[in-house]
C-alpha cells in the first residue's frame, strides 16, 4: 500500500528524460540524507564506551599517538594475559624540566568473575595483546600539551594496558581451577611491568605519580604503596585513582550485587595475596577489594576523582539490570536527565553514601579529593582533566586541582553540591547508543 501513489503517478504517462533527470536528483538528495543519519549514529553510537561527552578541542599531532610495546620480558616470569599473549604498555619519554618525572596511568575496563566471562574477555583487546591497538593517543593527564596538561605535559608518561580482568592483582596458583587456557597472571605482570620501567629510568625518578581509572583505580588502591617502595627514598611519589572508589552498596532491591561479584572473581583469580594482609586476616577477603577499607592503611599521599553519581556505578551497583525487571530505571540509570524526583532522590542517597565512605579519608592531611556532582565515569585522561568544558569544583579544573595537591600549593579537597547543581557537568547519556543497537 506504501507504493500506491508512486505507481498511480508513473502510469498516467510516460515519463521524459527530464523526469528521469529530476528523479535522480531526488533520490541522490534522499540517499545523501540517510547516510548522514547513519554516520551520525555511528559517531556517537559509542557512547556508551566513551568516558566523557565532552567534545575534543583540537585535532591530535602525531606526538599524541604512542606506539604499543609488548612486554618481552614476561616471558620468562609468565606473566602473561588471559590468553596467554604478552602484556604491552604504550611509553612516551619526558622532556626538559620533566625528563626524570613518571606518571604512570593503569587502563580501565571491569572485571571476569567466571570462566565464562574470562574466555569471552579473551578474545578481546582486555584479555589479549593480539587484539590491543597499535598505537593510543595520549590525551587529558597524558597529554603533552601544557594547555590540556600544565603540570604533568612533559613527564615520561606510560599507559599500562590491561589484560588480567582482575586489576593486576590475580595469582597462576587458581589456575589449575578452571580447566581451561586460562591465565591468571595479574599480580606477575605488574611485576614485570614494573621491572621493565625500572630499567627504562624509572629507577632514578625524582618526582612519580602512579594514576589509574576505573578497574585500574582500583588496582592504583592496590599496589600504590607497592609503587612508593620501589622508588627512591627520596623521590616524591603519589597516587590518584579515578572513578575507582567502588561502594559496597546494596542495590534497589537490596542485593550486594557487587560484593557478590567481587567475591566470585577473589576466589577465581586468587586475588586476597594481592591484598593488605592485615586486612584480610580480621575480615572476610572480599572487603578487603573495597577502597574504602583500602585506603584506611595505605600509607603513600592519596589523591582520589570520582563523581559522586557515577555512572558505571549507577548502572552496574546501585541498578544492575537484573534488578530492574519491570524496567522503571531503563532511562534513568543510562541518563541522569531523565530521572524522576523518586529516582533522583535514590541517586542523592547514593551520593550520601558515597560521602560517608569518604569522611575518614577526608581528615587525611595528605589526601586530595575532586568530587564533583556529574554523572560520568573516568574523567582524567580525557577532555574532562583540563579544557574550556572542563567540569570544575569552586570554579577549578581537576587538573588544577590535582596539580595544587601533587605540588603541596595548596589544600585540594573539593566536594561539589548535589545534582543538579553544577552546570559546568557533562554529564553521560548512554539512551542513544541503547537506541542505535535496538535499531
Amino acid at each position: 500500500m506504501a507504493n500506491t501513489g508512486f505507481c498511480a503517478f508513473c502510469c498516467r504517462r510516460k515519463w521524459v528524460k527530464r523526469d528521469w533527470a529530476i528523479a535522480t536528483v531526488a533520490i541522490t538528495v534522499i540517499i545523501a540524507a540517510v547516510i548522514t543519519v547513519i554516520l551520525f549514529y555511528t559517531v556517537f553510537s559509542d557512547s556508551r564506551n566513551r568516558k566523557t561527552s565532552s567534545p575534543t578541542f583540537a585535532p591530535p599531532s602525531a606526538g599524541d599517538f604512542v606506539p604499543l610495546t609488548l612486554l618481552q620480558s614476561a616471558k620468562a616470569t609468565g606473566a602473561f594475559c588471559l590468553d596467554g599473549s604478552l602484556p604491552g604498555y604504550h611509553f612516551q619519554k619526558g622532556f626538559g624540566s620533566g625528563s626524570s618525572n613518571w606518571l604512570l596511568h593503569i587502563e580501565g575496563g571491569g572485571w571476569c568473575n567466571s570462566i565464562e566471562s574470562c574466555n569471552s574477555r579473551k578474545g578481546t583487546s582486555l584479555g589479549s595483546s593480539n587484539y590491543m591497538e597499535h598505537q593510543v593517543q595520549f590525551s587529558g593527564i597524558l597529554s603533552q600539551d601544557p594547555s590540556q596538561n600544565p603540570d604533568f605535559y612533559n613527564w615520561n608518561k606510560v599507559k599500562l594496558r590491561y589484560c588480567d580482568g582482575a586489576s593486576f592483582a590475580g595469582h597462576p596458583e587458581s589456575e589449575f581451577k578452571n580447566g581451561t587456557e586460562l591465565f591468571f597472571r595479574g599480580q606477575l605482570i605488574w611485576e614485570a611491568m614494573m621491572n621493565e620501567l625500572l630499567s627504562l629510568g624509572l629507577s632514578k625518578a625524582k618526582e612519580a605519580l602512579l594514576t589509574g581509572c576505573s578497574a585500574g583505580g582500583l588496582a592504583t588502591f592496590i599496589h600504590c604503596d607497592d609503587f612508593r617502595d620501589q622508588l627512591p627514598k627520596d623521590a616524591t611519589v603519589k597516587c590518584l585513582a579515578d572513578a575507582g572508589y567502588f561502594l559496597d552498596e546494596p542495590d534497589i532491591l537490596g542485593n550486594r550485587t557487587m560484593l557478590a561479584f567481587y567475591r566470585d572473581v577473589l576466589q577465581l583469580q586468587g586475588v586476597a595475596k594481592s591484598l593488605q594482609q592485615d586486612c584480610v586476616g580480621r575480615m572476610e577477603p572480599v572487603k578487603c577489594i573495597f577502597p574504602q577499607e583500602i585506603i584506611k592503611n595505605v600509607k603513600t599521599p592519596f589523591f582520589v576523582v570520582n563523581p559522586a553519581y557515577d555512572s558505571w556505578q549507577i548502572e552496574n551497583i546501585l541498578v544492575p539490570i537484573g534488578s530492574d525487571p519491570q524496567g522503571y530505571w531503563s532511562s534513568c540509570r543510562l541518563s541522569i536527565k531523565k530521572c524522576d524526583a523518586t529516582q533522583i532522590k535514590r541517586l542523592q542517597g547514593y551520593r550520601d553514601a558515597m560521602l560517608k565512605a569518604l569522611s575518614m579519608f577526608q581528615r587525611n592531611e595528605e589526601g586530595g579529593m575532586f568530587i564533583n556532582s556529574c554523572f560520568s565515569h573516568c574523567q582524567t585522561s580525557y577532555s574532562a582533566w583540563h579544557s574550556p568544558n572542563s567540569p570544575r569544583i569552586n570554579n577549578k579544573t581537576m587538573a588544577e586541582s590535582v596539580g595544587d595537591w601533587y605540588f603541596n600549593r595548596k589544600e585540594s579537597k573539593l566536594i561539589d553540591c548535589p545534582y543538579p547543581c553544577n552546570p559546568t557537568c557533562n554529564n553521560d547519556d548512554y539512551t542513544s547508543s541503547v537506541l542505535s543497537a535496538a535499531v
